[in-house]
């Protein structure tokens, strides 16, 4: 483990330089001279934050960055020749990335060669600004973050973005951009506002070709916490991000998401509350998966829900989670451009132990596939405590499917829609699996479903055996109750040979 709980003990050579490098506003017409790097210094820097209050980003930019549209913000490009590394064959190439549109807040942008470390300096010369007009002498603006693309045969594809408060994202190859990931959640839910942390800058070490790895410090910072980053980014068929950090409270936070992460879920066949849209489903997730400390595996699917959902796993250590997109069939979405069944799966696994707490799913009312309204993440049963240093570790698998599955029967489908009365709600689940085309390993598979209030009223499974698949046909009576909690388990020889299926039926 690279993550210790005691790193870090005494000022890192450069420090003091990088820190007032952050804390003032980038007017200088060139970088800072060049300062020694050590990698517990982005952990000094934070404990030095975490000791005085916080001071938010500026946001404020000169014409006409201050009032872009969407288009002109995209149509905004920083040259291939420009890019940091295109001519030194690291297998690596950064593009830093403008700020403007939604992306006003700045993030310094340090590259780290040979033990030293300088502040990229923003040149407007670096842009391609296509229609706009930039002001001359326009200044140092700084940069909103930055695109990572790793070499691939014989070119440059990008494979990760860093940019917006602690948001970042990849995809493997062949797949479009979809989840994202955030360095931290803070007060997720809380009906006093949730608190966005923000990565004020990172550090970005020059790679080796032979290496096959970028590695990125960060400093984060908020109103609560401050923290010290390290991404290890490993290309290949799927992107693996290895996510180290420590925490330094300023404040006592009850509500801390670790891992935490974002996805659309417009319109599902477990809902009816799809927009008048000629796309069956607008989804770039079709679930969260979980293995829990005990190895159950689990499997919770997501919907846009009419109100606020928050649903808690209590777990001590889990083994893994992520949201994944299970449904890659083209036909099931309908969409030439956004191309949904080619966003990528995360999967998390933790790389030291979690401890108790629970994986908490967030379901928020959306009307627009622009909104990322389900959220997961890991929340630790004690949160954090002020001035008490706290470390994670964990492993990101951003990829087509996760490198470890149940070991038999998956949920294929989730179907749900009015039942045989009036009140009833009649779900259709579908598992699959290689096990099913095989008499000897499912003889007589059977579902055991219960739910915690409302009734089952009707059960009924059908077994497929050319097709590798059996299908849970169920009618629930609410009963008048607000909400039933639902969990199904197929079942051979009484014992399971399904991960568990759950799912939260409201109104």
């Amino acid at each position: 483990m690279i993550v210790r709980r005691d790193l870090l003990k005494g000022a890192a050579g450069g420090a003091g330089l990088a820190l007032a490098g952050i804390a003032q506003a980038q007017t200088g017409p060139s970088p800072e001279q060049p300062a020694s790097f050590q990698p517990q210094s982005i952990l000094d820097l934070a404990r030095t934050f975490a000791k005085s209050p916080y001071k938010g980003p500026s946001t404020e930019l000169p014409d006409p960055f201050n009032n872009l549209t969407y288009d002109q913000y995209v149509g905004i490009r920083y040259r291939n020749e420009r890019a940091i590394w295109a001519d030194d064959k690291t297998g690596f190439v950064i593009e830093p990335l403008h700020r403007g549109f939604v992306f006003n807040a700045h993030m310094q942008i340090n590259i780290v060669e040979n033990g030293m470390s300088r502040r990229l300096a923003y040149k407007a010369a670096d842009f391609d600004f296509g229609a706009l007009q930039p002001p001359a002498n326009l200044g140092d603006i700084g940069f909103s973050g930055f695109r990572v693309l790793a070499a691939k045969d014989g070119g440059l594809s990008d494979i990760a973005i860093f940019q917006g408060a602690s948001f970042f994202r990849a995809r493997a190859a062949g797949q479009t951009y979809g989840v994202q990931a955030r360095g931290l959640s803070l007060k997720t839910g809380d009906p006093r506002g949730e608190e966005f942390p923000l990565f004020k800058a990172v550090w970005i070490e020059k790679p080796t070709l032979a290496n096959n790895a970028l590695v990125i410090h960060a400093l984060l910072d908020s109103e609560s916490v401050a923290g010290a980053y390290r991404f290890t980014i490993r290309p290949g068929e799927a992107v693996i991000v290895d996510t180290e950090m420590t925490l330094v409270p300023r404040a006592n936070v009850e509500n801390v998401g670790i891992g935490s992460m974002t996805g659309t879920s417009i319109s599902s066949p477990l809902d009816r509350r799809r927009p008048d849209d000629v796309r069956p489903i607008i989804a770039e997730l079709n679930g969260l998966q979980m293995l829990s400390g005990k190895n159950e595996w689990i499997w919770r699917p997501v919907t846009n829900r009419a109100t606020l959902q928050i649903s808690s796993f209590v777990d001590d250590n889990p083994k893994g989670f992520g949201f994944l997109l299970r449904d890659r069939n083209f036909e099931d979405y309908q969409d030439d451009e956004a191309k949904w069944e080619s966003r990528p799966s995360l999967w998390i696994e933790p790389l030291a132990d979690f401890g108790p707490g629970n994986v908490q799913l967030v379901e928020i009312p959306a009307e627009s596939e622009t909104n990322s309204n389900c959220l997961a993440y890991w929340r630790p049963k004690d949160g954090l405590v002020a001035g008490k240093e706290q470390s994670w570790a964990y492993r990101q698998f951003w990829c087509w499917e996760p490198p470890s599955r149940p070991p038999q029967l998956v949920t294929f489908e989730s179907r749900g829609g009015r039942g045989a009365g009036q009140k009833r709600r009649r779900f259709v689940v579908a598992f699959s699996g290689d096990a099913l085309g095989d008499p000897q390993t499912v003889r007589e598979p059977k579902p055991a479903l219960s739910t915690f209030s409302g009734t089952v009223a009707m059960v009924r499974s059908y077994l497929y055996r050319d097709r590798k698949l059996y299908r849970v046909v169920y009618d629930i009576d609410p009963g008048g109750e607000p909400q039933v909690e639902m969990r199904l388990v197929i079942e051979s020889d009484s014992k399971p040979v399904s991960e568990t299926w759950l799912y939260r039926w409201t109104p």
